[in-house]
């Protein structure tokens, strides 16, 4: 008996199939995701852990009339394969049809463009209430692991949704991992659980009002089954814990489970990256110098909010740091007031952050650190249009956003150097908070002696007429177009300008007197530093141009493309001198 995949063209196709069949197509569908990830990339052991679960979800519920949403929705490649975009999966020239996230420009299946964690519960009680207000009868599922159940919005959720006194079922996909390990005692208690094949009377979801129904085998469709049709068409909150493997069926990613949850293309069979990277990085950079910095004093801390690897910290690093590395889970909010209390407490706390998450936490980075001027200092990793490019994973609003609020200094180093010399004065300057914006791209490097006045503009090349302030990776950029200008007899002054949070009135006035000046920025124009530059030089005769992104979402975007699209090469910047 065989399962032909490219005749599922909708969950319709599997519904009259049976066990031994269901079976059958779980196999096909994970060994078409090994072959695609193995030569592709992506998320590796949250899609692999749930093959079985995603087939049984489809078998039993009727999407899209049921609901069902995906929390971060980078578990989602099952769902997509049953829902029409199989051929993503299985013809390599189609492997970038389909994101890695639920997307509803692709299908009527995915409800919402999500990849950012702790969102499904919440996200399912506004469609349960939406439905209920309107008369509705279709189920609503949530479906979320177990790390992104320990950030503060699902628990919110969780609390509120029983109380809608409606259909609502929560599938708690339990595979003990976040993107490193579970941190929190949420954990302890889901790990008693499951000890005591979900019987325990320590129960936080009875207690909060759920029927519950405990799943040990969570790869084992006929148990998968049976619990999923006791949920359906039940009118009240019904949460079922799942016992899964994450990388399940991949060796090599059921014994790294942390390398694989996210990879670039590897060998099956060992595993080992197909083109592995010699690079240096700059979270490496990072990690090192702060274990440099905790050995030399106890009062210095690095946090993080669930992704240690992203900022160079991997478990080895993390055993040497000791109890001067925490990692809060996938909760930022908490990691961010946690560090405005270190630094009350006396000790010197620095966060390593994605920047597509950092804006989960404004209101803290506002609140609870700007507001109380403290001497937290936060490292922002992809904050960049040479980052993550998918659209729920954009770094590149973080200027407008971060360096508008009151007492935050937001420091863009352009240079390897720069950006150790800014995390050390950081660190060893305790008078507020800092943001350090670490560069995009390569790591890049300079022979000259840093310049530690992060609070004045660097001058790097001086001439007359034409100044170029550029930020980060762009100041290279900005170099080159200084060369091309050179060359048709324009000699520009080039600027680092360091500091994005405020302007330095003294090298602008020294401005005022020139022809054009040009900013040139990693980030979206409105509320950027350019604009505080235009601001500044508004009442002067100068001409200021403005370059940056527009204010946007893109998708899985050509960096060459964009930059020509918003006049950032070197050629076009040189170009705006005649």
């Amino acid at each position: 008996m065989e399962i032909n995949l490219r005749e599922i063209h909708s969950p319709a196709d599997i519904k009259g199939l049976d066990l031994e069949q269901l079976h059958l197509l779980s196999g096909e569908l994970r060994a078409a995701l090994m072959r695609k990830l193995s030569a592709h990339g992506g998320h590796v052991g949250p899609n692999l852990g749930v093959v079985e679960s995603t087939v049984a979800l489809h078998y039993v519920f009727d999407a899209p009339t049921d609901k069902i949403v995906y929390d971060v929705s980078h578990q989602s490649y099952v769902h997509k394969m049953l829902t029409g975009r199989i051929d993503a999966f299985l013809d390599p020239d189609k492997y970038d049809d389909v994101t890695g996230y639920t997307c509803p420009r692709e299908s009527e299946y995915d409800l919402f463009e999500v990849g950012h964690t702790s969102t499904s519960i919440a996200l399912a009680t506004g469609l349960a209430k939406a439905r209920d207000l309107q008369g509705g009868k279709e189920n609503v599922v949530a479906f979320i692991g177990d790390a992104s159940l320990g950030g503060g919005m699902a628990l919110e959720a969780l609390n509120y949704a029983p109380e809608l006194r409606s259909n609502i079922i929560v599938i708690l996909n339990d595979n003990q991992m976040s993107i490193a390990e579970n941190h929190g005692e949420l954990y302890n208690h889901l790990a008693e659980l499951r000890r005591t094949n979900g019987t325990s009377h320590n129960n936080i979801f009875k207690a909060l009002g759920y029927e519950y129904i405990y799943v040990e085998e969570g790869n084992d469709l006929r148990a998968l089954i049976k619990a999923y049709k006791a949920a359906k068409d039940q009118p009240r909150a019904v949460l079922v814990h799942i016992n899964t493997m994450k990388g399940h069926g991949l060796p090599c990613a059921e014994a790294d489970k942390e390398t694989f949850h996210y990879c670039a293309p590897f060998d099956m069979k060992t595993g080992a990256p197909t083109h592995p990277s010699q690079a240096e990085s700059y979270d490496d950079m990072f990690a090192l110098r702060m274990l440099e910095r905790m050995r030399a004093d106890r009062r210095v801390v690095t946090l993080t909010a669930g992704t240690p690897g992203a900022v160079g910290f991997g478990p080895a690093l993390r055993h040497a740091a000791g109890s001067q590395f925490i990692d809060t889970g996938i909760a930022e909010q908490d990691c961010v007031t946690m560090a405005a209390g270190l630094a009350k407490g006396g000790v010197r706390p620095v966060m390593g952050v994605v920047a597509t998450f950092i804006q989960r936490a404004y209101d803290q980075l506002s609140h609870d650190v700007a507001l109380n001027n403290l001497p937290a200092v936060f490292v922002e990793f992809y904050g960049s249009l040479f980052g993550m490019n998918d659209m729920t994973h954009l770094g590149f609003f973080d200027i407008a956003m971060i360096s508008n609020i009151p007492g935050i200094r937001m420091l863009a180093p352009a240079t390897a150097e720069e950006f150790l010399a800014m995390l050390d004065h950081a660190i060893d300057t305790p008078d507020g908070p800092v943001v350090i914006r670490v560069p995009g791209g390569a790591v890049t490097r300079q022979d000259t002696p840093v310049n530690t006045d992060f609070s004045r503009y660097d001058i790097v090349e001086q001439g007359a007429d034409v100044a170029i302030i550029a930020e980060g990776p762009f100041l290279a950029t900005a170099r080159k177009a200084a060369e091309l200008m050179r060359a048709k007899g324009v000699t520009p002054t080039v600027i680092n300008p360091r500091i994005l949070s405020q302007v330095d009135a003294g090298c602008l006035d020294s401005l005022k007197s020139y022809r054009h000046v040009i900013t040139v920025e990693d980030g979206i124009l409105d509320g950027g530093f350019g604009q505080k530059v235009a601001a500044y030089l508004g009442t002067s005769p100068v001409k200021v141009t403005c370059l940056g992104l527009k204010k946007e979402f893109l998708d899985r975007f050509s960096v060459p493309e964009l930059l020509r699209a918003n006049s950032l090469t070197p050629e076009q910047i040189a170009e705006l001198a005649n």
